[in-house]
């Protein structure tokens, strides 16, 4: 079977990653992959190709900012990938992450209705199905469900410092993603997935399938993290995020931080240099690390993560502190307190930071919770058992 992968990015961040360990496990049981990727550069060994460059990628960013039309420039850049996909002929097409700047929505769906191939489409967030946002949840917006207006969020992600375009972008989408006959919804929280049939993709087919994490990468890593970064008789409060925003909760942590005393300390990884520079004394700013094997070792140093975002389709770094055998506390937010039961963590009321304090004081002073029941809750999302889910769905198709 010949699968064709089309995402933002192949091999960074979380949708980039996911996509180049969906290829590999698909290789590795005799399929034939191509990723066409928006931005950046694929790994080594990974059949793929770039769609568009970085001229088209800025100026589809620049025309966003004016029009608030994200998704519909790219063209030249998208017939380009249509003969991509003409030239490689696949038997499945699986979309990611169309938003990014790299593709024209309208071309490539009227050509892939067109064409009438089999897809799957995998939502990593809510943009496909509002008028402009990612995530809509942190503004305690449900206009998706009927047609967006006036966008509250119209400065977030993909920003737009002029027009609001939400209601004109909302029908687009609903008549240009609705228009595929042969066409199935991947999701990777049940949370999300419910969201997902309340939207106009209700009338698809909407399956769950959990991201998957490497348990050879992501398993208890010895290091001398603490001792390097005078640590070592401290109580370390971890928290994870590829960008700090508030929809992340750095303000939770900074408030966290005043409630504590000289035996803990947090350690908060992938702020920017700005960010680190306005951290209070006793948190440890580390700016995004590249390296997937020294995450695992600050995953293993720290005694509990914490996860204070209040939007998440999955929770992914509360899985992957779970394999390193760090215990968990998580906001009940979203998809988060999916990843987490009473034997692993506690899941305490968005935004409380008293209970946050509470939950972190009782894992120091009763020592709850068991390091093999952490991994033993990780091994639930072995990426060659998730990913192997997708393999069937492939072969249904």
């Amino acid at each position: 079977m010949k699968i064709l992968h089309i995402n933002t990015v192949c091999g960074t961040g979380s949708t980039g990653r996911i996509v180049v360990d969906l290829y590999s496990v698909a290789e590795e049981k005799g399929h034939e992959c191509f990723v066409a990727y928006g931005r950046g550069s694929a790994p080594s060994g990974i059949n793929s190709c770039r769609i568009g460059n970085d001229f088209d990628m800025y100026y589809h960013a620049l025309m966003t900012r004016i029009t608030d039309k994200t998704g519909f420039y790219s063209t030249s850049a998208t017939k380009n990938l249509i003969k991509i996909i003409d030239d490689y002929s696949p038997d499945i097409i699986h979309l990611h992450n169309l938003h990014g700047y790299y593709v024209n929505l309208e071309i490539l769906f009227n050509y892939l209705t067109k064409i009438n191939m089999p897809i799957i489409w995998t939502l990593h967030d809510c943009w496909a199905f509002t008028g402009h946002c990612a995530y809509f949840d942190y503004a305690d917006c449900d206009r998706w469900k009927t047609g967006c207006f006036e966008c509250p969020q119209k400065n977030s992600y993909p920003t737009s410092i002029l027009l609001d375009n939400s209601k004109w972008n909302y029908e687009q989408k609903r008549k240009l993603f609705t228009s595929p006959e042969n066409m199935t919804i991947v999701t990777p929280s049940v949370w999300l997935a419910g969201l997902v049939r309340e939207s106009f993709f209700g009338k698809y087919d909407v399956q769950v399938i959990n991201n998957g994490i490497d348990l050879e990468i992501f398993k208890p890593t010895p290091s001398d993290f603490r001792e390097k970064n005078n640590l070592a008789d401290k109580f370390i409060v971890l928290g994870v995020a590829n960008i700090w925003d508030k929809r992340k909760g750095l303000h939770d942590f900074i408030e966290l931080s005043k409630l504590l005393d000289e035996s803990y300390r947090i350690v908060l990884v992938g702020l920017s240099e700005k960010q680190i520079k306005t951290l209070p004394r006793n948190i440890l700013g580390i700016e995004r690390t590249s390296s997937i094997s020294e995450l695992a070792e600050i995953y293993t140093a720290a005694d509990v993560y914490v996860n204070t975002s209040v939007e998440e389709t999955m929770g992914l770094t509360t899985v992957e502190a779970l394999a390193c055998a760090t215990k968990v506390v998580v906001y009940d937010a979203t998809a988060t307190p999916e990843c987490v039961d009473a034997d692993v963590g506690i899941v305490v009321a968005k935004n409380d930071v008293a209970a946050l304090f509470d939950a972190i004081k009782s894992i120091k002073d009763k020592k709850l919770f068991e390091k093999d029941a952490c991994i033993n809750k990780a091994m639930l999302y072995n990426k060659n058992d998730k990913y192997g889910e997708y393999l069937k769905l492939y072969e249904a198709r």
